[in-house]
């Protein structure tokens, strides 16, 4: 038995035959992911709430070019690459590998960091 079944099996057991809502599962290190898309897109939901919070931040500072550009996406894929390596601790090779899991979602977040931080940064320091 692979440990991923064994797993599964411990958390059907632990739970009662309760399913989990994903929401429970996202900020549950022991969550056994049983569909695919269901984690995906927790990643691409995390990413977005990431983009908005970071995008907020960098227009209140004022951070301004290609700085800001690159801190967002360390900070981005950094705290993803994290969140499903340390924290959730699934094989990365059942999604496709390492680099599927961090650009999952990237772009539509980098266009709402982008978005909400011109916003932002417009609203509180264009003269």
């Amino acid at each position: 038995m692979t440990n991923s079944s064994k797993r599964k099996e411990e958390i059907h057991l632990v739970n009662g035959g309760v399913k989990q809502s994903t929401w429970s599962k996202a900020f549950n290190s022991n969550a056994v992911w049983e569909e695919k898309d269901e984690f995906l897109d927790v990643i691409y939901w995390i990413r977005q709430i990431i983009a908005v919070i970071l995008g907020v931040i960098w227009g209140v500072a004022p951070l301004k070019g290609f700085l800001g550009i690159a801190i967002f996406c360390i900070i981005n894929a950094g705290v993803l690459y994290v969140y499903f390596s340390s924290f959730q601790q699934i094989d990365e090779e059942e999604y496709g590998g390492t680099w599927e899991l961090t650009k999952e979602g990237f772009m539509t977040s980098f266009a709402l960091f982008l978005v909400v931080w011109i916003i932002f940064y417009t609203a509180l320091h264009y003269d």
